[in-house]
């Protein structure tokens, strides 16, 4: 009886008129299954009424004298029906007398000498010895790494039954499902297929109901012992110990004698993107660079780290993981766990200044420094004062102000600082150098 049953309507010459539903384990009895027999064992001679038609005699072969037509085949038959296979089917049992493909009208009951055609569908089949059954259906090019168990997966899927009921999609509901994989979150079945898929990857996962739902299954639209059938598109994935993946696209032809580090104010373009290709942001939309302090915790943390050691007209692919980047929440415009695709340019770099310094001299500050700050000699020194001395400083070049924020806000800043008792005006008392404040600063500051 082995692979005769499967992926298949099939007409076997064998009953009264029905047309239902059925379970049977193949090879193990079940009347309507294998009561596919010429008169002798389907009615018997004396006939049969329903009750009695409960298995037939099993004498040598069970299939002798049925004849067994194949009307249609799916044309993808994954696999065909074996011995101790759990089927689901719907059939018509009819009179071999009656009109072919009609079903006998009226009664129940089976005369001498009769023998009986059903018209078979086989809805689904399984064993508990299967596996998870795995297709590749799409795998893009270039793929570097595949999922393992621990990494974090966003997905989307159809969920559909073998005879092709859809009972859940994560596209209806616009949104993907996201899961740690490997480790129980999920049902066996899908924990299993989703190993070792690529990032973009479309597969088809085949699950069995002892790796799935069960005997009982689940909801009102997973019967029980169902076999499930997943199509599944990977968007992304991470482990939550990944670190920033950074890949140099180009770098200037000329030599690179300095290279971005923390604390250096940038301006760089940038595309931001999913890893599907779903583009989010890009600095070309605000017709000009994004600027930033590094190490300032002004941009997310993966990006900051990618965005060092780079050369002035350096070119970079950076893909960030959520943890260095949005998070399980996410952001506007930015999906909760999303892994973030980034393409970068370094436009301009300035040294930055040592943290907590808003100005330093470029060589020794001067002696004199309150005398040549206080311009109308009158023993204090206010806001106006203080601004046009520093400024003076800056246009002369023996000193400069923290790149990438407003001077005048900068300065105000600076003279608050030395305004110790808030009193408005800067005495020879108040007025300190930062190095005098702190002796482990190589820099000296106002």
């Amino acid at each position: 009886m082995t692979a005769r049953w499967a992926c298949t309507s099939t007409r076997l010459r064998a009953g009264s008129t029905r047309h239902t539903f059925r379970r049977l384990w193949v090879g193990r009895g079940g009347w309507p299954l294998l009561a596919a027999l010429p008169a002798v064992d389907a009615g018997r001679e004396e006939g049969a009424g329903p009750r009695q038609a409960a298995g037939p005699l099993l004498l040598g072969d069970p299939l002798d004298g049925v004849v067994i037509e194949r009307y249609h085949v799916p044309r993808s038959c994954p696999r065909e029906v074996q011995l101790e296979d759990l089927v689901y089917y719907r059939y018509n049992r009819a009179f071999e007398d009656v009109e072919r493909g009609s079903p006998a009208r009226g009664g129940t009951v089976i005369p001498p000498q009769a023998s009986l055609v059903f018209h078979v569908l086989l809805i689904d089949v399984h064993n508990p010895k299967d596996t998870v059954q795995l297709e590749t259906l799409e795998l893009p090019p270039g793929c570097v790494r595949r999922a393992k168990a621990g990494d974090f997966m966003r997905y989307h899927y159809n969920g559909s039954l073998t005879d092709g009921t859809l009972f859940d999609s994560s596209y209806s509901r616009n949104h993907t499902y996201n899961t740690y994989i490997g480790q129980g979150y999920i049902i066996p079945g899908m924990d299993q297929g989703l190993q070792g898929v690529c990032i973009g990857e479309r597969r088809r996962i085949t699950v069995p109901p002892h790796l799935a739902y069960g005997e009982n299954g689940t909801g009102d639209k997973i019967p029980g012992s169902a076999v499930l059938i997943f199509d599944v598109h990977v968007i992304d994935f991470h482990n939550p110990a990944d670190p920033v993946e950074i890949k140099t696209l180009s770098r200037p032809p000329e030599s690179c004698n300095e290279t971005s580090k923390l604390g250096d104010f940038i301006r760089y373009h940038y595309n931001c993107s999913l890893l599907d290709g779903t583009r989010l942001f890009s600095s070309h939309d605000f017709g000009a660079p994004q600027e930033a302090t590094l190490g300032a915790n002004k941009v997310i943390e993966g990006l900051d780290t990618g965005l060092q050691g780079m050369c002035v007209g350096e070119r970079r692919q950076l893909v960030v993981p959520p943890h260095l980047a949005h998070g399980e929440s996410g952001a506007r415009g930015v999906p909760g766990s999303a892994v973030l695709l980034f393409e970068v340019e370094l436009v301009s770099r300035e040294d930055g200044l040592p943290t907590g310094y808003l100005f330093v001299w470029h060589k020794d500050p001067p002696a004199s420094l309150f005398e040549d700050m206080d311009l109308n000699k009158d023993g204090e020194v206010p806001p106006e004062e203080f601004s046009s001395f520093i400024k003076a400083q800056v246009n002369e070049g023996k000193g400069r102000l923290m790149p990438g924020q407003d001077p005048e806000k900068t300065i105000g800043d600076m003279f608050q600082n030395q305004d110790r008792n808030q009193d408005g005006k800067i005495t020879a008392e108040e007025l300190k150098l930062k190095s005098d404040e702190d002796q482990e600063r190589v820099h000296e500051e106002l």
